[in-house]
């Protein structure tokens, strides 16, 4: 998980430049993004060192991005039929919605398979 997690902050980050240049840098908003892709490549570089602690701080970032681009999610119905005030943000907003609901079912699993790991080799040591 911890280069997953630095794969995808740099995606981020690219995703938030990108989506700066396209509104002609018009509102550091659109930069919101690579904040989010910093914030989680630096939790990446801290779980190369230490991984639970590192990919714990990611997961929780990654799920306060989804709440924070949930609100222009649902404008996407409002993009589909012309009427959304900002497309950028809304377009940037699913991006980065979807990769980071990406992200948490795959720290999920990876949580659920360490558990499982962890429990199977506990028994083998109780018995020797």
């Amino acid at each position: 998980m911890p280069r997953t997690t630095i794969g995808l902050g740099i995606v981020l980050i690219v995703v938030g430049v990108i989506a700066y240049v396209a509104t002609s840098f018009a509102s550091w908003t659109a930069l919101i993004p690579a904040i989010l892709g910093a914030v989680l490549l630096i939790c990446g570089l801290i779980a190369l060192k230490n991984q639970k602690l590192g990919v714990h701080i990611a997961l929780v970032v990654a799920i306060l991005g989804i709440f924070g681009t949930g609100m222009n999610v649902m404008q996407v119905g409002a993009l589909i039929a012309g009427e959304a005030e900002r497309p950028a943000a809304v377009i940037t907003s699913i991006i980065t919605f979807v990769l980071l609901v990406i992200y948490v079912i795959m720290g999920v699993r990876s949580f659920i398979a360490a558990r499982r790991w962890k429990n199977s080799a506990q028994p083998e040591a109780a018995q020797q």
